[in-house]
């Protein structure tokens, strides 16, 4: 888990490639721990720290994650299965990585505009009072688009 993460620059549309929204998907987010904002930069130069605020011009939005804390429950509860039948139609388990979806049109036309082709993302992580915090943890990221 960490407090700050750097992407590697992903692609971003072609200039004269028309989308309607654009989407930062966050797979696998881990959302045991406490919770927590996770305020997203996109394109921002070299240097930005934790003290960016939402003023920032590379701010994107946030994620914000409800954590679950420790377990109050009978031992076993919340430990996650390894594995599950294909036709177990239960819900999945409470604490299994789930999806965080960010809407970022708005920055990606902006870079776009600014002919940009590749943009790095930054995320800082936020907890009470804007104190930083070791609680976020994803397995992978991704930049969508929809025609």
């Amino acid at each position: 888990m960490v407090d700050r993460f750097h992407s590697k620059a992903l692609e971003l549309p072609e200039p004269g490639q028309a989308f309607q929204r654009a989407d930062l998907v966050f797979y696998g987010v881990d959302h045991s721990g406490p919770t927590f904002e996770a305020r997203v930069f996109i394109g921002a130069k070299r240097g930005i720290d934790r003290s960016a605020d939402v003023e920032h011009p590379a701010y994107a939005g946030s994620v914000f994650v409800f954590g679950h804390g420790r377990c109050h429950g009978e031992a076993g509860h919340c430990d996650v299965p390894a594995e599950r039948d294909p036709f177990d139609w239960r819900l999945p388990h409470h604490l299994e990585p789930g999806t965080q979806i960010l809407t970022v049109t708005d920055t990606v036309r902006q870079l776009v505009a600014a002919k940009k082709t590749k943009a790095a993302v930054d995320v800082f992580v936020h907890g009470p009072q804007g104190k930083a915090r070791k609680c976020l943890a994803f397995s992978r990221l991704r930049l969508l688009t929809y025609a």
